[in-house]
């Protein structure tokens, strides 16, 4: 299997199980949403604390160092624009960080605007990317 049939692979089975669904700290948010990602991936990241709300959630990333601290320790950064399909970013949001994973020319991830996570375009001088 070639680098993009598994990254497509892999990249499907988090779309089934995440797009549509509403945030939920206790079950799908974007932190829950990469980690699955890059189980799928092939890659071991460390446990998520637990958390049930938009404050422990932000206490949580606060102790571990921020989203571009545990992703730096994981994985190799990147340009966006040199994303692939399957790729993590860190979109700076007005009140904090969200996680975010490129789905071809958009990204995928909850947006202020949505009730459910969805596909979108975000300005590429907002994202700090990952090689997944």
């Amino acid at each position: 299997m070639t680098d993009l049939e598994r990254r497509q692979a892999a990249l499907e089975k988090t779309i089934a199980k995440y797009r549509g669904r509403p945030l939920d700290y206790r079950s799908a948010d974007c932190i829950r949403m990469v980690r699955f990602h890059l189980l799928q991936m092939g890659h071991r990241p460390p446990p998520l604390p637990r958390y049930q709300s938009l404050i422990g959630a932000r206490r949580a990333l606060a102790q571990a160092g921020g989203m571009i601290a545990i992703f730096d320790a994981l994985l190799p950064r990147i340009t966006p624009a040199s994303m692939l399909p399957g790729d993590i970013a860190v979109a700076a949001g007005d009140d904090a960080e969200a996680a975010v994973i490129s789905v071809g020319y958009k990204v995928m991830g909850w947006h202020q605007d949505s009730d459910v996570a969805v596909n979108m375009t975000v300005n590429a001088s907002a994202l700090t990317a990952w090689r997944a």
